[in-house]
């Protein structure tokens, strides 16, 4: 199976996430997704700068695909979408069913990402005539759900034409919204957020009253509390036939994070205890999303 990192979901600072691409690089990564998928107005890095930047990274040998907003509301977000599309080298996540079309029309292959809604097997075989290549599950299936899919399109005789990717750690993307929660807890019209999403590198944490996190505002998307953590599924999902295992950035120990996730898909598991001991998997095993089947 191959190792993916998502593309970044959080409002970094422009050197940081420079840095930060630099860094990961050189880890034992397959694949790289970049972009900016949830809001059009985090511009520390314009449309042209994360193009340069996949193929840099593509020119260093990382397989590099390029991630589309996931809600489009305006006429700039449109044209954006097709200076992605037409970037002439690189692959594009679609976010949104107004990429895929965009991409279909030009006859290019795509990656269908986790916010577009596939349930069964027949929706992935409209999006294979379209020309999809790979999708990412969406975070709320069970592994279950996934076998059985994977089962019916082998029935349908295209299983083997597309690859499946599995979020696997990382804070889940639940939702998005048009209304921006991070500048409304600032009390900010979304209008003139002043770009506070830049205050919270990892998000803003969402407490019950019992102080339970239950949740992570990063401005128009919902993330969840705590990490999701497929880590002891790895053997599982190869499997089930899965093909690539995708690592969502997050914290500032991400490659320690990929090197676990590669030395476990190696057979050669260290002991380095980098993700947290709160990470949930409940989703994997049809269970509430805050559920951890590990923890008594």
């Amino acid at each position: 199976m191959k190792l993916s990192l998502g593309s970044l979901l959080f409002y970094w600072q422009r050197d940081k996430v420079y840095d930060f691409y630099r860094h990961m690089v050189e880890q034992p990564l397959d694949v790289i997704y970049l972009g900016e998928s949830v809001c059009s107005k985090r511009r520390e890095l314009k449309t042209q700068e994360w193009i340069e930047l996949g193929k840099e990274l593509a020119a260093a040998g990382k397989e590099v695909v390029l991630s589309s907003l996931v809600l489009i509301e305006a006429e700039s977000e449109l044209k954006t979408l097709r200076r992605l599309c037409d970037n002439g080298e690189l692959m594009v996540e679609a976010n949104d069913m107004g990429a895929v079309q965009m991409l279909a029309e030009r006859g290019l292959p795509f990656v269908t990402g986790p916010a577009i809604n596939v349930y069964n097997a027949r929706s992935l075989q409209a999006l294979h005539k379209r020309g999809m290549q790979r999708w990412v599950m969406p975070v709320e299936l069970s592994g279950k759900t996934l076998a059985d899919i994977l089962s019916d399109a082998q029935q349908l005789g295209f299983g083997d034409a597309i690859e499946t990717e599995v979020f696997s750690y990382g804070l889940l993307p639940l939702a998005y919204s048009a209304r921006c929660f991070t500048a409304r807890a600032r009390n900010l019209p979304k209008d003139q957020c002043q770009f506070v999403c830049i205050d919270y590198p990892q998000g803003l944490p969402l407490a019950s009253q019992e102080g339970q996190e239950v949740l992570t505002i990063n401005g128009i998307q919902t993330l969840s509390g705590q990490s999701y953590n497929l880590l002891p599924e790895l053997e599982q999902m190869r499997q089930m036939g899965v093909d690539i295992v995708r690592l969502s950035p997050q914290g500032d120990a991400m490659a320690q994070v990929v090197q676990q996730f590669r030395d476990q898909l190696e057979g050669s598991s260290t002991q380095i205890p980098v993700i947290p001991a709160d990470a949930v998997n409940g989703y994997w095993y049809q269970n509430a999303g805050l559920v951890n089947t590990y923890q008594p």
